[in-house]
């Protein structure tokens, strides 16, 4: 019966891979089509040949600076990333371990800003982003989003986990609270800042409406956003899309995989299991 399950699991985990892997797959396959090849019916899994049209559409064609879109989208999501670290660190430590009034009660308040909708907020952002001046420029789409309610939820919940006797060992050695929070929980708290500045690189990596509303000149637009231009009123051409799209994706499975261990370690202690 043992063995039994076990075949049972696995041949779920395998069905559950696949059923993840075959998207992906389909998107490299037919980022190497031809044109032809792509738009055929029925659709076939392996082109008749390889072919770096796709490519050569997408990093050849100076109409569409999509190698500038992607350092845009680099340099945008990392700031951002540091940024959210930066100010969900520093509060998630107030909320979490200096003793004051209403502290509850703003913690209540932060969290409940997740039950907002982000597209509600497009608009008063737009018209804070215009006031300061900050429209068609990287700072739009850095800043705005760099305050996370889920980053300060998610560090404060690491940071409860953390045993408050090491602070108090620092306390008594003369350490204050900025000495406490830099030299003794930040570097306790190496996966869960890695697990955030992960979510927070992605988020931002990902975002397509944003971008799409407060950039406007081709060479300051982001990947996700760029790459919208590249579908056209009455043809897809679904190789240059799908090229487009392995580029994003890079990254994206460059960083997961690098972060992983610490991914895993993060979210165990931070009481987020499912």
């Amino acid at each position: 019966m043992t063995n039994l399950r076990r075949s049972a699991r696995y041949l779920v985990l395998v069905l559950l891979a696949l059923i993840f892997v075959t998207p992906l797959a389909w998107m490299v396959v037919t980022s190497v089509k031809t044109y032809g090849d792509a738009q055929r019916i029925p659709p076939t899994l392996l082109p008749d040949s390889l072919s770096g049209y796709g490519y050569r559409q997408i990093l050849g064609n100076t109409s569409n600076p999509v190698l500038r879109w992607f350092v845009n989208s680099m340099l945008a999501a990392t700031l951002h990333a540091l940024l959210v670290l930066a100010t969900a660190s520093m509060a998630a430590y107030a909320l979490a371990r200096l003793r004051f009034r209403g502290r509850g009660l703003l913690f209540a308040l932060v969290v409940g800003t997740l039950f907002i909708p982000p597209t509600s907020l497009i608009i008063p952002n737009f018209v804070i982003a215009d006031r300061l001046a900050w429209l068609d420029t990287l700072a739009v789409v850095i800043v705005p989003g760099a305050a996370s309610a889920f980053g300060v939820f998610f560090l404060r919940q690491f940071f409860l986990s953390i045993p408050a006797e090491l602070e108090e060992a620092a306390v008594l050695d003369g350490a204050n609270h900025w000495q406490i929070f830099t030299r003794v929980l930040l570097p306790l708290s190496k996966p869960a800042l890695a697990t955030l500045a992960v979510l927070s690189f992605l988020t931002n990596w990902n975002d397509f409406l944003w971008p799409v509303y407060v950039l406007f000149s081709p060479e300051r637009l982001t990947l996700p956003a760029g790459l919208g231009l590249l579908q056209g009123a009455y043809v897809t051409d679904y190789p240059v899309i799908m090229a487009g799209a392995v580029l994003a994706s890079v990254p994206v499975l460059i960083l997961f995989v690098a972060a992983q261990r610490h991914i895993i370690q993060g979210v165990s202690r931070s009481g987020l299991k499912g």
